[in-house]
């Protein structure tokens, strides 16, 4: 006999809670996102393995839950998730792709309510507070048909988390992967979530957690007994925080205008690279693609931010503020460089990356102080017009053709 299924959204998993008709805020999270977009074009790989990601000496941008089953996470270097899994199909990120699903699924979501608030490229918080006479249905009700209507007309999938507030929310959606639907109410939450480890709870890094472990709190249960006064003493503002979410208890809007707070890009080389010249062609490409995702989204920023890893994985991170915000490539260029520059002392990189932050709206004050500024400013934006006609490859910078790169030393 098969399965019943309701009626709403055609699914197969009834759900059924006491406060499912008055809870409004969720988190929707796309299911493998990346992976997900990958096999939707390409039907082949349904049931293959797929893993997206760098080269050998790269990382798990995405897995797909098949490979998940063989231990495969994202943020894994490769070499270990193909050690795992070696039948799996890697696939290179195609973030031009994945961007633009992402903003498909983005006006979905706004197709629900305003009150959408961008967690990531395929995350959001949603509050449908007023909106069941818009919908004619509930917002559970209404949240199911979003995700069926989604993987029928875009092709991914969603779980979705329902709750009174963020914090249960997020758990929520991470209960029922993939297609998940998962509710949680205010009654439920200290008890769901007493046996949990105290790193659970987001903004609770490693430090943090060692230290309250060394305070005699290990599990979420433990800071549900503590008093709030003594957590305050002992965490200041941060214990209030920690008694406060052990509860359930979680005050945050949904903010639908939480913008962006840094634009970036880097990349981790197949082999170590010590040399200046070679490190300065791969940073240009970065600067390149950073400013053109600035001009994209009509942001500039004021904070040039140069990331290296060396081959033993040691981070260096080294940042400069600017006088004037900017989104010109060849601006945060030159001051990566001169960031890069410093660090050059025979040390070999396994990864490169820059970025910018400090970003504000528009770029009509952008890259506009002096006439250096606006002559070079006008010098892109005439590029970036060619390449929008002609094509990327319709104008490269001369720093791409500066003879063969040299084999890494």
């Amino acid at each position: 006999m098969a399965a019943p299924r309701c009626a709403a959204c055609g699914s197969p998993k009834l759900l059924r809670h006491r406060a499912l008709g008055s809870l409004t805020l969720a988190h929707i999270d796309c299911d493998a996102f990346y992976a997900t977009v990958e096999k939707r074009d390409n039907p082949e790989l349904i049931d293959r393995p797929v893993i997206v990601g760098g080269g050998k000496r790269g990382v798990v941008s995405t897995a797909c839950y098949i490979a998940r089953t063989f231990g495969v996470r994202s943020a894994m270097p490769m070499f270990k998730a193909l050690d795992l899994c070696p039948d799996a199909v890697v696939i290179r990120p195609d973030m031009a792709k994945y961007v633009r699903v992402g903003r498909e699924v983005r006006q979905a979501m706004l197709s629900l309510t305003p009150l959408v608030e961008p967690l990531s490229i395929d995350e959001a918080f949603l509050d449908l507070s007023g909106t069941e006479r818009l919908h004619g249905a509930s917002a559970a009700k209404t949240l199911a048909r979003f995700a069926r209507d989604l993987e029928r007309q875009i092709g991914i999938t969603v779980s979705v988390g329902l709750s009174c507030n963020k914090f249960l929310a997020k758990i929520a959606s991470d209960l029922d992967k993939p297609r998940g639907f998962a509710v949680i109410d205010q009654q439920q939450a200290c008890a769901m979530l007493a046996e949990r480890p105290v790193g659970f709870i987001f903004g609770v890094g490693p430090a943090t957690q060692e230290r309250l472990v060394q305070r005699g709190f290990r599990t979420i249960g433990d800071l549900q007994r503590a008093d709030e006064i003594d957590l305050m003493r002992q965490f200041g503002a941060e214990g209030q925080r920690l008694w406060r979410l052990a509860r359930g208890i979680d005050d945050r809007r949904v903010e639908p205008d939480r913008g962006a707070k840094s634009i970036s890009n880097e990349v981790t080389f197949e082999h170590d690279i010590r040399d200046l010249p070679t490190l300065e062609r791969i940073l240009w490409s970065l600067s390149d693609k950073v400013s053109a995702r600035l001009k994209s989204a009509d942001l500039c920023g004021s904070t040039v931010t140069l990331k290296l890893k060396t081959a033993d994985f040691r981070q260096r991170t080294r940042a400069q503020t600017i006088h004037a915000p900017t989104q010109l490539a060849a601006r945060i260029f030159a001051i990566s460089r001169e960031l890069l520059a410093k660090e050059i002392d025979g040390t070999a990189f396994r990864l490169i990356g820059t970025g910018v932050s400090a970003l504000q709206p528009g770029s009509a004050t952008a890259d506009d102080v002096d006439l250096l500024d606006r002559r070079q400013a006008s010098a892109e934006r005439a590029i970036d017009d060619l390449r929008k006609k002609f094509g990327d490859a319709a104008v490269i910078r001369g720093i791409a053709y500066q003879g063969p790169e040299k084999p890494p030393t």
